[in-house]
């Protein structure tokens, strides 16, 4: 008689796979500080303005590739979307631009300002004007003054 040998085979190995998901969110966040607009004395030709030109800035901070917009409302003593500072029951007229020939009026209504953030403070200037030939009365000691709101959607 011959023996017969047997030989355990292993068994044989079953595998199995799954995704692992890996997911991460980074927030576009911003600050946002302003510097507003002082005239300063406003020159006089008789009985009105003359031209008077001055300006202020918007600093926005945003994440890096953040994108942002900047919006201006149309301040506190507008009437019908005319800008104007108040003193007492007087107001004097005057306008905020978005460039410094004082082309496109930032209006509440205007397209916003957009921008990229780049993790570091990036500074937009707005631009002001009091235009020539506006009547006007005399503050009295009281300036002549507005309040904007300034708005950043990121």
């Amino acid at each position: 008689l011959v023996p017969i040998l047997a030989f355990a085979q292993p068994a044989a190995a079953a595998t199995s796979t799954a995704n692992f998901p890996v997911s991460a969110t980074i927030s576009s966040t911003c600050s946002l500080n302003a510097t507003g607009i002082n005239f300063g004395e406003v020159g006089t030709a008789g009985a009105t303005t003359l031209q008077t030109d001055s300006t202020g800035s918007i600093t926005v901070t945003c994440t890096n590739g953040g994108g942002y917009s900047i919006a201006l409302d149309d301040g506190l003593h507008n009437v019908a979307a005319q800008r104007n500072a108040q003193s007492g029951s007087n107001t004097l007229a005057y306008d905020l631009y978005k460039d410094p020939a004082r082309g496109t009026v930032w209006t509440g209504a205007a397209a916003p300002v957009t921008g990229i953030g780049n993790a570091a403070a990036q500074v937009i200037t707005v631009y002001g004007r009091i235009a020539a030939g506006l009547p006007f009365a005399a503050s009295n000691g009281t300036p002549y003054a507005d309040t904007v709101l300034v708005t950043i959607t990121y």
